[in-house]
């Protein structure tokens, strides 16, 4: 292992976009060009370790963090990692570019905050990548998911793009707070968070009583991630962010993350067989499910997005399956979907910019007008189509490999056969109907293609044809590197165009033969499955929208109950749960020889005692409010005298400063209260009220008297005792107990303090009376009437 500094490209990522919204302002309609040069620094930066990395070696990088916790920023660079890199880094680049010519007519700020938040989802997905400590992973995790909120969010006038950002915040951040809960449970049973430790120890994790469990918890965090069903419905909807955000989130990189993750995991829990087949089942009915969604939809994005819920679906069943050629299959299926499909939708993208038309149908005769991007279309639709020479041949060959290798019976072998069918049929609608077909649907175009929006279709299109002719040199340094990591040991790939006259070519010919009738027939086919949306709507977010609405009807209905404006309400619901608590802890213990108190009485005490509980009895009898406070602020005063009696002079001095500011500040607010005639609770009302502090008093009465003559467990108060000067520097232990040992926790209540002194100076400074008007004069004493 040789420790290396390529962590630095997650930092230069998290610079870029701190630096892109000022950049922008001075930059203007040169901002992508300039600011993709750090990604693609990145890129080369990464492409530079292929070779080591290709030699078996995984490198690593650390930095302590929380040692405490056991974290640190541990980092590792194998084949799949780099494989992951080098597409988020690559692509990221030309989404970049694109992205500067797409809002070139946009504010300069506009193009600043979506560069900035691109290249700080960049920066998430790359730490998510090449993190090797679970924590650290999760973290830059959470991140895509609220970096893919904002972007998903960017037009958020938008009543379309705030609901979907919403949905995929919900579902993604529901989903990774599953997630973390396995990683706890994996923390505590190995008692370590380092993913290499982990899987070097996968056969203790295995024998667990908690593999199961971590397992599914594993499971459900990455298909929320990667839209498996029933999750699957977000990503489509996610389609209403910007045309460079689809092509970056939504289609080569984070909905990929959750597939990363299982094919992390899948080395751990190998040995459990239950988990290979749940990722063959949930995937084929992901599969399935958005086929049949991509044969429905219409919008031109709408239908790329169900191809990729498709395509990922076929990638979770692809881990799920055995062998060394379904670890070769996945990395190659990875990089082929990643050229095609982004260079689709930056193809669609462009599109839909000319022509502000979204909609597939209403699209037609495109080639006159944007002929380089019709060309680039149409490469990379062959190349989704799995047609020689290009690269999505070839991956497909090796899907239908590993599939026919595996124990599985013939089952996800037909749904592969029908989905890559679909898949064709989608690629030819994509690139043929909007670019050649019915040129009298668009008369003209709001614009024209410009250099920055072709760079990232041609290069991504030209490179799925070339990959395809000339397959040795990427097959060496990123695809066997790639799969020999999930698999665990170094594979033997033979990424060619040509294996002879196998059964995967057989398959692969007859899914070219129902995809180019899916075409022809397209309409037809499209047409009648829209007659069933009833149907198909239980099969998107419809579960999700009624779960929504379930919980915000039960929100509703709590506040009317709960947070209705009553403070007696709030009070006695207190009051009462607190009672009902203690009394059920008092009757079910085993005897009551904790109210058999010893111990001499102190006189002083209870004097002190006595005087605080007159304050708290006049507080109840005497009719003037200020009466009333005097009163209560005398039990708050006795409770300082008790502190300091018993040898808290801090206590009793901070009680003091609190029981003075309420005072001051409840003397400020009832002074400008207006009279009040009549009384605000009726007679059974202030019984009823009377009970409950009584029986508050009796069982809070109960449970000191039990305090006082339970042994006191002084281990706490002697390591303060012991470490306070040694560890803290501090002679005084209370003054280090509150800076040192409980600093956050003292913060949070100095802040409080604060805010309520702001409050009281607010009330106290008086407010502005209208010229003209006399003062209404404050009632300190309101009268008294019967009942």
């Amino acid at each position: 292992m040789q420790a290396v500094s390529f962590e630095w490209s997650i930092v230069a990522a998290l610079a870029g976009a701190l630096i892109a919204r000022p950049a922008a302002s001075f930059l203007g309609r040169n901002t992508g060009w300039v600011m993709c040069l750090i990604p693609l620094a990145i890129f080369a930066s990464l492409l530079m370790q292929a070779g080591q990395v290709a030699s078996g070696g995984a490198l690593t990088a650390q930095l302590a963090w929380v040692p405490s916790l056991g974290v640190e920023l541990s980092f590792r660079l194998d084949g799949f990692s780099l494989l992951f890199g080098l597409l988020i880094s690559g692509i990221g680049t030309l989404v970049v570019i694109y992205a500067g010519a797409y809002f070139a007519e946009k504010p300069s700020s506009e193009i600043g905050r979506f560069l900035g938040l691109i290249l700080l989802f960049m920066a998430a997905m790359l730490g998510t990548v090449l993190s090797d400590n679970l924590i650290v992973m999760f973290v830059f995790w959470e991140l895509t998911s609220l970096a893919s909120f904002l972007l998903i969010g960017f037009d958020g006038h938008k009543e379309a793009a705030r609901k979907s950002a919403l949905q995929s915040l919900v579902v993604t951040g529901g989903g990774g707070l599953v997630l973390f809960a396995g990683i706890l449970v994996i923390g505590m049973t190995m008692g370590t968070f380092s993913f290499t430790e982990v899987l070097a120890r996968s056969g203790e994790l295995v024998a667990s009583p908690w593999a199961g469990t971590i397992a599914v918890l594993i499971m459900i965090g990455a298909f929320t991630k990667s839209a498996q069903f029933p999750f699957h419905f977000w990503l489509p909807n996610a389609m209403a962010a910007p045309t460079p955000a689809s092509a970056y989130l939504h289609s080569a990189t984070m909905v990929k993350l959750g597939v990363f993750l299982l094919a992390r995991f899948d080395g751990v829990f190998a040995g459990m067989p239950a988990f290979g087949q749940t990722l063959v089942i949930v995937g084929s009915l992901t599969m399935i499910v958005a086929a049949l969604q991509a044969l429905r939809a219409e919008g031109f994005k709408a239908v790329l997005a169900q191809s990729t819920v498709a395509s990922l679906g076929i990638l979770v069943m692809l881990i799920g399956l055995t062998g060394e050629v379904a670890a070769v299959a996945t990395a190659g299926f990875i990089l082929a979907h990643a050229l095609y499909k982004a260079a689709l939708f930056f193809c669609a993208g462009t599109a839909i910019h000319a022509t502000g038309e979204a909609n597939l149908n209403r699209l037609g005769g495109l080639a006159r007008f944007l002929p380089v991007t019709a060309v680039a279309a149409v490469l990379a639709s062959l190349s989704m189509a799995g047609l020689p020479p290009f690269v999505g041949f070839i991956s497909k060959e090796y899907l239908f490999e590993a599939q026919l290798a595996s124990d599985w019976n013939f089952l996800p072998v037909a749904a592969a056969v029908l989905v890559n069918a679909v898949m064709v049929g989608v690629a030819g609608v994509v690139s043929i109907r909007p670019f050649y077909f019915k040129a009298e649907r668009v008369s003209e175009v709001h614009h024209g293609e410009t250099p920055g929006l072709l760079v990232g279709p041609l290069l991504l299109a030209a490179g799925g044809i070339l990959i395809g002719l000339v397959p040795g040199p990427v097959a060496q340094w990123l695809i066997a590197p790639a799969a020999s990591a999930l698999y665990g040991q170094p594979v033997d790939v033979s990424f060619k165009l040509w294996h002879g006259l196998t059964p995967m070519l057989m398959l692969s010919a007859l899914v070219i033969t129902i995809g180019a009738v899916i075409v022809l027939q397209w309409t037809r086919i499209h047409n009648t499955l829209r007659h069933y949306d009833r149907f198909y709507a239980w099969l998107g977010d419809r579960f999700y929208h009624k779960a929504l609405n379930g919980l915000l009807d039960t929100a509703r209905l709590s506040t009317r109950v709960l947070q209705n404006g009553d403070q007696h309400r709030y009070t006695t619901i207190v009051l009462l749960t607190v009672i009902a608590g203690l009394a059920f802890a008092f009757f079910a213990a085993p005897s009551w020889d904790f109210l058999a108190g010893e111990g001499r009485i102190r006189i002083s005490v209870v004097l002190v005692l006595l005087l605080t509980a007159a304050g708290a009895i006049a507080t109840v009898f005497v009719r003037s409010l200020i009466a009333g406070l005097v009163a209560a602020g005398v039990t708050g005063f006795g409770s300082a005298v008790v502190f300091m009696l018993n040898g808290a002079p801090d206590l009793a001095l901070t009680q003091t400063a609190v029981e003075t500011l309420i005072v001051i500040l409840m003397t400020a607010v009832l002074l400008r209260l207006p009279s009040r005639r009549r009384h605000s609770r009726s007679v059974n009302e202030r019984r009823r009220d009377g009970l409950i502090a009584t029986g508050f008093a009796v069982i809070m009465f109960v449970a000191l008297a039990s305090i006082g003559v339970t042994p006191v467990d002084l281990r706490l108060s002697e390591y303060f005792g012991e470490t306070s000067y040694l560890e803290a520097y501090g002679r005084n232990v209370v003054n280090v107990i509150l800076v040192d040992y409980r600093a956050i926790d003292t913060l949070g209540e100095i802040a409080v303090v604060a805010l309520a002194t702001i409050a009281a100076w607010g009330l106290l400074r008086g407010a502005r009376k209208p010229a003209g008007k006399p003062a209404s004069t404050p009632i300190s004493a309101p009268a008294t009437t019967k009942e």
